[in-house]
């Protein structure tokens, strides 16, 4: 029965994921902000949302005392490593070229961001108590520092946005006839079915996983991680087959900002104390892994590959999927992986 509610999800998610990309590409075209703007943050938000609440619950919900931060910091850190591969499979999936040879050199900034928030996230896992014992009530100052390093760069990339606009493309416009009102309420309608079945997700998910004798670390940075990550993964395909491939990073990245962001929301209902400092350090790995597949995605950018290097897969994106199967197998073998 639980395996027909996650296929339940799946098919919800597939369904309004298609339509929450359309019509944020519709938001992007009529209101001029760009589809860059609306994956990083509009997008990115929505389809995070359910690692938020996988997060909450599992360091505040669960059936201990002292909750369960290494099953959140698990879905958190863990995603962020699903969705940098979930670039590898847009690669793939878009033809013409590398896809982030085709993507704005913009995206730059917010992997760099990505890799900053994370780092900070590492460093406090490493050192615990020793130089972040520092705390504002039991929420623990990295999270607070994180949070408001998110916000800050979110604001400045809006003004940045605001000041160097993306030219407009030479195209007709694709969404001409769809009043905005109507626009909106259908990215609402479509917004609000993927946070819900993705909520739904990452409990049935949790169910799953709770069969089997696999530590939280494991458990969080695989399973759950990649069923909450589902809809990043619904929205971007369905992203690119529009055309709408700035969208489709922008969420990808904007995502990894987001869940690094969430830490903070995890530590406020976690209350015994600093979860960074509560967590094992075997999250390390997940972290390092996800700044090295980052710094990846900047090089990239930066060097404007002009054909695949294997026919059908840039040479990035085959050392992305090897780094995060690495990963995987590093967090299976280390003693994270079985309880």
């Amino acid at each position: 029965m639980v395996w027909l509610q996650y296929l339940a999800c799946l098919v919800i998610i597939l369904f309004a994921g298609t339509k929450l990309a359309r019509y944020g590409d519709a938001i992007g075209e009529k209101t001029g902000v760009g589809g860059l703007w609306i994956g990083l943050v509009l997008l990115a938000a929505i389809t995070s949302v359910p690692e938020l609440v996988t997060g909450v619950s599992s360091a505040a919900l669960v059936d201990r005392p002292d909750g369960n931060p290494d099953l959140a910091m698990g879905t958190l850190l863990g995603s962020c490593l699903f969705n940098l591969a979930i670039l590898a499979l847009l690669d793939i999936l878009y033809r013409p070229a590398p896809i982030l040879s085709v993507a704005h050199l913009r995206h730059v900034a917010s992997a760099g961001v990505g890799i900053l928030l994370i780092g900070i996230a590492a460093l406090s896992i490493w050192v615990g108590e020793r130089f972040f014992g520092l705390a504002l009530g039991w929420v623990g100052i990295p999270s607070v520092i994180i949070l408001i390093l998110y916000l800050v760069a979110v604001r400045q990339m809006f003004r940045f946005e605001r000041s160097h606009p993306v030219p407009p493309e030479a195209a007709s416009p694709k969404y001409a006839g769809i009043p905005l009102k109507t626009v909106c309420f259908r990215f609402t309608l479509a917004a609000i079915a993927v946070i819900g079945a993705g909520i739904w997700v990452s409990f049935v998910g949790d169910e799953i996983a709770g069969t089997y004798a696999w530590s939280a670390n494991f458990v969080g940075s695989l399973f759950l991680a990649i069923s909450t990550s589902l809809p990043e993964l619904v929205v971007t395909i369905a992203a690119l087959r529009l055309g709408a491939l700035d969208m489709a990073v922008a969420d990808i990245l904007g995502s990894n900002m987001f869940n690094i962001a969430i830490i903070f929301a995890v530590d406020l209902f976690y209350t015994s104390g600093s979860i960074l400092a509560s967590v094992s350090s075997a999250h390390i790995i997940t972290a390092v892994l996800a700044m090295v597949m980052s710094l990846l995605v900047i090089m990239g950018l930066r060097f404007r590959q002009k054909r695949k290097t294997f026919f059908v897969i840039s040479w990035y994106s085959l050392v992305l999927i090897g780094l995060y199967i690495l990963g995987v197998y590093a967090l299976f073998t280390s003693g994270v992986g079985l309880g």
